[in-house]
């Protein structure tokens, strides 16, 4: 016997179930809670003649869905896995909730890549003493202009390279991002050429002075080429991070000279040969470069740079395009537009960063080297008159702790506080920064140039108007403290004034004049030189 039903179906479901971001399509929100059927009000008789409903009584239905109250999920593909809450986000997270930077480890490979990028600077000036008093210091080369005027030289061809290169690679970015593996080779190279400086500090040049002068400023300059590459990159990788990490790189700037610093005080202290020295600076250059290549491959891999990059970038990374040699002067010509809209948006924050690092350097290290401790006329009790110091004993200048610490140690460590100090303190905004910044250098050239500035080998043109050690040592400080201060502040402005397709270009846009500022401080130091002094008449 054939039984019929006539019935209709329904499926219950949960509609008040909140929506789970983690899924990706609508029918995975959906839950099904049970499935029955409605049978007809009117028994049905069974083949054993008993009458009864299709599918028991109610209070047997009640208890089976209550056995098997475990909702299914719907996921597309995995229709029959309970997913937990944590696998899903996991899987996939919300552009909303950026993970954490663990251990701060993102900030501190930016911070050790600020260090890497001034080491070959900051080691080169540090031996100020090795270049000038050992290895220029021949009976052919002791009255030689390149070595009275070796810092300016230094500073002129290493800056100019820096300049030059890192304008090629900012507007020569077709792909609208930093090329990480500019950074590798930079980085590559630049510890190639200190394995040759240390070479050259272990062989004897007396007889070759020039030569080793020449190699010097070539060396110097293939560094800085490639410093300028590393430099610029990386501010444009950190542009499109939150403006602390931009900080990171120029905190590690002036940690590296405080670094070395502290290495050149040491090295005073145990009094070794300048030539041993000197190679323990460049050795100390390498490991540390060598620890930023590591820091290159790592970087990468943090989940939370992988965050922001593909929140600028989208969910596929940005490649660089492979093109013909015609294509490069319309990729240029359309690179140089794009740099334009950015300049006009950011222009405040441009000329904040050059004019603060142009009268840094214009002052340090040439200027604020050259000036030495006062001395003035005592009567001896014989009746007779001599020269002595005031503030500091002879030996303290003679050994060198005074150029030391009060121009080198003393402008990376404050010029340190005052990145530091950006973290908390914010002012003046960036509509107004450049207002201090002018002030800046309005005062702090001229305190510099009325102090005892005495290069050797000329004589000034007007007397010492501020012939007090404490003075200068406070101009130090000041100068020191607001060029970090405002150098943060400025880097940090200007990448975020901008749309957020723009940051990374804006980050190198800020970087290159960066470059451009130290490259106008060292020239116009030499100019400043020039006006202030003359040359001795023999």
């Amino acid at each position: 016997m054939t039984t019929t039903f006539n019935h209709d179906t329904s499926a219950n479901y949960d509609v008040n179930r909140p929506k789970n971001n983690s899924n990706s399509q609508d029918e995975s929100s959906v839950q099904l809670i049970s499935y029955t059927t409605k049978p007809n009000k009117s028994p049905v008789t069974k083949r054993n003649g008993a009458v009864n409903s299709e599918y028991g009584s109610p209070a047997e239905k009640e208890r089976f869905i209550s056995m098997n109250s475990t909702p299914v999920k719907l996921d597309p593909g995995l229709d029959s896995l309970d997913r937990t809450v944590e696998f899903t986000n996991i899987e996939k997270q919300p552009l909303d909730q950026p993970p954490h930077d663990r251990y701060r480890m993102v900030f501190f490979i930016f911070l050790i890549h600020g260090i890497g990028i001034l080491m070959p600077w900051n080691m080169f000036i540090t031996a100020k003493k090795y270049f000038e008093d050992y290895k220029l210091n021949t009976p052919t080369s002791q009255d030689a202009t390149y070595r009275s005027e070796f810092m300016f030289y230094l500073g002129i061809v290493s800056q100019v390279s820096n300049a030059v290169i890192s304008c090629v690679n900012t507007f020569f970015q077709f792909g609208g991002q930093a090329s990480t593996r500019r950074i590798a080779i930079a980085l590559f190279m630049m510890v190639v050429i200190f394995i040759v400086t240390v070479i050259l500090a272990m062989i004897d040049t007396s007889n070759i002075p020039l030569m080793f002068f020449v190699l010097t400023m070539v060396s110097a300059s293939l560094l800085n080429c490639c410093a300028g590459v590393y430099q610029n990159s990386t501010f444009g990788l950190a542009a499109i991070l939150p403006m602390k990490y931009t900080n990171a790189i120029v905190l590690g700037t002036n940690l590296s000279g405080v670094f070395t610093s502290v290495i050149s005080v040491i090295s005073i202290a145990a009094a070794p040969n300048p030539r041993t020295s000197a190679v323990y600076y460049f050795i100390v250059a390498i490991v540390v470069l060598l620890l930023a290549f590591d820091c290159y491959f790592l970087l990468p891999l943090t989940k939370y740079y992988q965050y922001y990059q593909k929140s600028v970038h989208g969910s596929q990374p940005v490649e660089e395009k492979k093109m013909a040699c015609g294509d490069y002067l319309r990729a240029f010509i359309d690179s140089c537009k794009t740099y334009w809209v950015v300049i006009k948006k950011i222009k405040l924050q441009l000329f904040g960063v050059w004019c603060t690092f142009c009268v840094s350097l214009i002052l340090f290290p040439a200027i604020q080297s050259n000036v030495l401790m006062v001395r003035e006329t005592f009567a001896n009790e014989n009746g007779t008159e001599t020269l002595r110091t005031v503030t500091f004993s002879e030996d303290f200048e003679k050994k060198g702790y005074w150029t030391t610490i009060f121009t080198f140690l003393s402008f990376n460590l404050f010029a340190f506080l005052g990145n530091l100090t950006s973290e908390w303190i914010k002012w003046p905004g960036p509509r107004r920064v450049w207002i201090p910044i002018v002030l800046r250098a309005v005062i702090l050239i001229p305190i510099y140039v009325f102090c005892n500035y005495q290069p050797f080998g000329v004589a000034r043109r007007f007397p010492v108007y501020i012939p007090n050690d404490v003075v200068f040592i406070l101009a130090g400080i000041i100068m020191a403290f607001t060029s970090g201060y405002y150098s943060s502040l400025t880097m940090m402005y200007g990448p975020k004034e901008v749309e957020p397709a723009m940051m990374g270009r804006a980050g190198m846009m800020m970087a290159f004049f960066l470059v451009l500022g130290i490259t106008s401080g060292v020239n116009l130091s030499l100019v400043l030189q020039r006006l202030v002094t003359t040359q001795i008449e023999a």
